[in-house]
């Protein structure tokens, strides 16, 4: 096998981790060796493996049809999941468009943008704007959003850049590192005005922006401060540019709020879902859009679409979630489980070599720094934070390293509070193990 974002060289010299089955939280390899996921499967996992509700609803479509197509036909599953999402998300969002994966429920929302303006008599608006360090999926579309500058995605630009069209970013609210050099004693949220100057000074030009509402999560767990969001969307709005909300991993009560933006009473022109959606058992993304922007395609056609939009299979398991979502409530559950983690993050934040620990919700990002006092980050030749999830994943929990030397972790709203205790725990002594007390 070719796998994704891996090193083969390195992969196929070492012992590699198989996951045979899992069970709730928990990943298990051909010896029974049990791993606590530590990151949800990248943020998908939302009830757990193991559901019978999930494989239940899955095999209950399969038994009257597999996938049959949107085009110029429709089918019942897909029918009330558009409805069911159009009734949650934030008020305005009433038009739903499915697609495969978030990549590509955000390359949908830029065509949208784009061809909305097309249809408006303003082909000029081609440009789009997005926050420094952003990551919004893996299409040429959506590498092409500037700003996506860690190590792993600037690898990505150097290789296809003469393939990409430009875009362009504006200041992230990276508090520990500001872009502009305030201390969070005196931020106003000043890093937006790198917002209004490009919408100035592009008049005319811009189709939308586009934003991880309130966290940047593979930036870092990039957290916004309180307000940030809502004024990134003011500056839009008084520019006249559409506000595309990418809540791919942000959706579901990960961050405390069903959808991220709705927290600042923020309802975009564009909202992207996926990951979580079906709770990680089938495929499927949705892009959202307004009224106003679908009433721009009654007299054509929106040019997009693919083989499986409204996978039906992944339309019924997505209801059976949503059923669950709301059954077993699990925003309260997420909140609640969220205040746990920010008691056992505690102490982590006294370890001689964590320079910041930042959450929102179920996200946490831990910066490992070799000078606590300068922020100086390791040696790249050191690869502490590979080390450190390493020993992590030795001692039975898996969590992500990202550049810029940060550990992510997503945990799953249905991980019980005992399992992240120990998630926690094993991380603290990860840690320490490669960079001491």
């Amino acid at each position: 096998m070719w796998y994704p974002w891996t090193p083969m060289d390195a992969w196929m010299a070492e012992d590699q981790l198989v996951v045979e089955r899992a069970d709730g939280c928990w990943l298990i390899d051909p010896d029974g060796k049990r791993y606590l996921d530590g990151r949800s499967s990248m943020g998908m996992n939302l009830h757990g493996h193991g559901r019978p509700e999930l494989v239940e609803a899955l095999v209950a479509q399969a038994r009257k049809a597999g996938e049959t197509t949107l085009y110029r036909v429709s089918h019942p599953a897909a029918v009330e999941l558009a409805a069911r999402l159009a009734g949650m998300a934030p008020p305005g969002l009433q038009r739903v468009f499915f697609a495969e994966s978030g990549s590509t429920a955000v390359e949908t929302a830029l065509k949208a943008a784009y061809a909305y303006w097309v249809a408006k008599g303003e082909p000029e608006r081609s440009t789009f704007v997005s926050m420094t360090n952003g990551y919004h999926g893996e299409t040429l579309g959506t590498i092409s959003l500037r700003g996506v500058n860690t190590e792993q995605v600037d690898m990505i630009r150097k290789t296809y850049e003469p393939l990409l069209y430009p875009s362009l970013s504006f200041h992230q609210p990276n508090c520990y590192r500001c872009p502009i050099g305030r201390t969070r004693a005196d931020c106003a949220i000043d890093c937006t005005d790198s917002l209004e100057e490009i919408l100035v000074r592009e008049k005319g030009r811009i189709a939308a922006v586009i934003v991880e509402p309130r966290v940047q999560a593979l930036a870092g767990v990039i957290a916004a401060p309180e307000g940030h969001l809502a004024k990134v969307a003011e500056i839009a709005r008084r520019h006249g540019v559409l506000l595309i909300a990418d809540e791919v991993l942000t959706g579901w009560g990960r961050t405390g709020a069903t959808f991220s933006c709705a927290a600042e009473g923020v309802s975009p022109d564009l909202l992207t879902v996926g990951k979580a959606l079906t709770g990680g058992y089938l495929p499927l993304s949705a892009t959202l859009a307004t009224e106003e922007i679908f009433e721009a395609f009654r007299g054509g056609v929106f040019l997009s679409g693919s083989t499986y939009s409204g996978y039906a299979l992944g339309a019924a398991v997505a209801l059976a979630s949503l059923d669950l979502y709301e059954k077993e409530d699990v925003l309260g559950r997420a909140r609640a489980l969220a205040e746990v983690l920010t008691e056992e993050l505690e102490p982590v934040r006294r370890l001689t070599h964590v320079g910041d620990v930042r959450q929102l919700g179920l996200l946490a990002g831990i910066e490992l720094v070799a000078d606590r006092d300068t922020r100086e980050l390791f040696p790249p030749g050191d690869r502490i934070v590979e080390r450190i999830c390493t020993l992590a994943r030795d001692s039975g929990v898996l969590v992500n390293a990202v550049p810029g030397d940060v550990i992510t972790m997503l945990p799953s709203p249905s991980m019980s509070p005992e399992d992240l205790r120990f998630l926690i725990r094993t991380v603290t002594e990860a840690i320490r193990g490669v960079t001491g007390p």
